[in-house]
């Protein structure tokens, strides 16, 4: 079986391959090929990955190439992970928001809005291609903001492209394990949209165990979410967000934590990164050594502006192992070999959630068989929750129409409908400092 990766010389790559040595079972991928655009980050990625493959006998063969028609024929599963501007980019989307008081984040806010608009019409272009190259293959898609992106890819590919986050796994394990439960079988009650979703219940055995979590002060407050919203607040909520929802409910302290710290996250990743990619230029290097390090690091320093914000101190040490690769692994397998099973996905809604249409992607549990991802019925939101859903929705709609016309007035009204963009006169900054940092952005007009 085939397995292409787009953005091979991603730094998060050998998570994946990692777990791909790890399978032995019939069916199984015996051939990755790593699509770039840079050479050079390419050879650095697939000396990491023939270091791990070193001892492992029968692992999946690798290859690499920048030609994307050549990387995506014969491709049963493909993995999209790009990353349109580079990790300077995503620096420069943080560097203009900051600039005018509002959140640069990747993935939420103004951040997220410009890293979309310079990502869509890459990702539609991708999508025709799978289209006419590989209408067979499946499409995980990786690449942020990941509800909006398999959205745009979904109007070509239809529900052959799946979104994929860890945040949700995360989550719902971190409630598991704080209630003494195997998250295996729990049943995780999660819905929204990616990085805006909350557990409204974990079920064990028939038996919701939320409502004993909200009701132990001490218990709430002793994991992840606990200490980074509170325990009051949670207990208002009557739920558990998702860890994005910190830059909605205490905004203001997260922009200005981020304005007072040394580096944004993306200049920080995007410094710590050439370091690693330098490095693997040298010959001698030992590069699972070096990438180990490095990722280490970087799992560390996840969102740690919002936990030193909310007092929250380090994150523990279950936390730092990563998780998203082994949600691409088992909807892989699940789809290659029909074994059911149940994740958290971002699918086409398909009547799920009432308040919004049949295509808009949401992210919710879903049963997965050799047919795709089934989004299982959810309970309706809380009017909050509604709220917050339907106008981040309606924001992502504005920065699809804008990608598909080049419209520069629909880019100002997607920045200005979103709730943490507090002014039409800010949204037009913001478009004018992104189109003036980033080529990506020269079709708005």
């Amino acid at each position: 079986m085939k397995l292409t990766i787009l953005g091979g010389g991603g730094f998060r790559v050998p998570l994946v391959y990692g777990a791909l040595l790890t399978d032995r079972a019939e069916g199984r991928v015996t051939e990755v090929v790593l699509h770039d655009l840079d050479d050079s980050r390419l050879y650095a990625v697939a000396r990491v990955l023939d270091e791990q493959a070193a001892a492992v006998p029968d692992a999946p063969k690798v290859t690499a190439t920048t030609d994307l028609d050549e990387a995506l024929r014969g491709a049963d599963f493909i993995f999209s992970a790009i990353r349109v501007g580079g990790l300077e980019g995503r620096a420069d989307d943080e560097r203009v928001a900051l600039a005018e008081g509002v959140l640069g984040q990747e993935t939420v806010g103004a951040g997220g809005i410009a890293y979309g608009l310079r990502t869509v019409p890459v990702a539609v272009d991708i999508a025709r291609r799978v289209a006419r190259l590989a209408p067979d293959a499946w499409v995980i898609n990786f690449t942020n903001p990941a509800g909006l992106v398999t959205e745009a890819m979904s109007r070509h590919l239809g529900d052959r492209v799946i979104g994929i986050c860890d945040s949700p796994v995360g989550l719902g394990r971190r409630i598991a394990r704080v209630l003494g439960a195997n998250p295996r079988e729990a049943w995780i009650d999660y819905v929204g949209l990616n990085h805006l979703g909350w557990v409204r219940g974990l079920r064990v055995a028939g038996r919701d165990e939320l409502p004993r979590l909200l009701a132990d002060p001490d218990l709430l407050g002793s994991f992840e979410e606990g200490k980074l919203f509170g325990v009051d607040w949670l207990q208002s909520l009557g739920a558990i967000p998702n860890e994005y929802l910190h830059y909605y409910y205490f905004n203001r302290e997260a922009v200005r934590s981020y304005q007072q710290a040394e580096k944004t996250r993306g200049a920080f990743l995007a410094d710590q990164q050439a370091r690693f990619y330098e490095e693997m230029k040298r010959p001698e290097a030992a590069a699972l050594t070096v990438w180990d390090r490095t990722r280490a690091e970087r799992e560390a320093t996840y969102m740690s502006e919002n936990r030193e914000t909310a007092g929250a101190g380090e994150r523990d040490a279950d936390d730092l192992s990563g998780g998203y690769e082994k949600v691409a692994l088992a909807l892989m397998r699940a789809i290659a070999r029909d074994e059911r099973t149940t994740l958290i996905l971002n699918v086409r809604n398909q009547g799920t959630l009432s308040v919004l249409d049949a295509d808009a992607v949401i992210e919710v549990p879903c049963l997965v068989d050799a047919n795709g991802a089934h989004p299982v019925a959810v309970a309706p939101l809380p009017d909050h929750a509604t709220g917050l859903v339907c106008s981040v929705k309606a924001v992502e709609r504005e920065v699809l129409a804008a990608a598909e016309s080049g419209s520069r007035a629909t880019a100002v009204k997607a920045f200005a409908l979103h709730p943490l963009v507090d002014s039409v006169n800010v949204a037009r900054k913001l478009v004018e400092g992104y189109t003036a940092v980033h080529p990506g952005l020269a079709y708005l007009d």
